[in-house]
């Protein structure tokens, strides 16, 4: 009995010394949250639930009419269950496109619309994440924020497989929106238009060019973001300190045009951040009053 003992103390003892090595135990799915991240520690992975996500109304998105109607057109066809393309969002920083696909939330998230955010470093897990939704009710908008790839890098092979489906189907519930400031998503050199140019052992160095491009040909929906002239990025002012309750005049516009001079830049973002604070500083001086 004391041997018994003696050994199942010394198994405990080991069971303790092990426990912090193994993986932790993959938390249950909480499907009533409106967006999800994937998360990996070790060998577990999971989606974690957002249930309060960042999200702006669309109609505070101007100036990108003619992308916000045909991102939406394509949404609304995902939800009823008709044909949809992959979206890849592209152009000029600041101009929303990450705000446009956050605002999809609030407008259709009563309607099934869920979102689920993956890094780029996650891109070898998609497989996992489309297993785990696939027999879901919900409609899923897998969102890569800012995208792009460097010399090396082979993770965009999974999202090329995501994409199209490689040999299995692709998920019937889940679409891919992405964004980013490269129209191809990797970085391309002049040398790769020649197509005799001999460069580092690679024969036809236009065989390189198409698999780079492959992998932005395999988004059915293209749009473009281009920079705000300064009526846009007046009136994106004007729709900002609106949504801080504030007025905008001569005073305001000229303090616009100086934050916008000091940044190097015109763009909803930057009219969105003198917004804040113009009004951060209204509501100081208020209260002074």
């Amino acid at each position: 009995m004391d041997q018994l003992e003696a050994f199942l103390a010394r198994a405990e003892e080991m069971l303790a010394r092990l426990e912090p090595l193994l993986p932790p135990a993959v938390p249950a799915t909480d499907w009533s949250a409106p967006a999800f991240r994937w998360r990996r520690l070790g060998a577990s992975a999971w989606l974690e639930a957002i249930h309060q996500p960042h999200s702006v109304a669309l109609d505070e998105l101007i100036h990108i009419e003619r992308q916000k109607q045909r991102l939406l057109r394509n949404t609304e066809q995902f939800l009823a269950g008709r044909p949809a393309n992959n979206v890849l969002l592209t152009g000029a920083r600041g101009t929303g496109k990450s705000s446009l696909i956050k605002a999809l939330l609030g407008q259709y998230a009563a309607q099934g619309l869920r979102v689920i955010e993956v890094d780029k470093a996650q891109l070898p897990d998609l497989a996992q994440i489309v297993d785990a939704v696939a027999a879901r009710p919900e409609r899923f908008i897998l969102f890569c924020d800012d995208l792009s790839f460097e010399e090396g890098e082979d993770s965009y092979k999974a999202l090329k497989s995501a994409l199209d489906g490689g040999l299995a189907r692709r998920a019937a519930n889940l679409l891919v929106y992405a964004t980013s400031n490269r129209r191809h998503l990797m970085p391309e050199k002049a040398s790769e238009n020649r197509e005799g140019w001999l460069k580092d052992g690679e024969i036809h160095p236009g065989e390189t060019t198409e698999e780079k491009v492959s992998l932005s040909d395999r988004f059915g929906l293209w749009l473009s973001f281009y920079p705000f002239d300064q009526d846009a990025y007046l009136a994106a002012v004007a729709g900002w300190l609106a949504h801080f309750g504030l007025k905008h005049g001569k005073h305001s516009e000229r303090a616009a045009l100086q934050w916008s001079q000091l940044r190097g830049s015109r763009s909803g973002r930057v009219a969105y951040q003198f917004a804040c604070d113009w009004a951060g500083r209204s509501s100081k001086e208020r209260r002074a009053e």
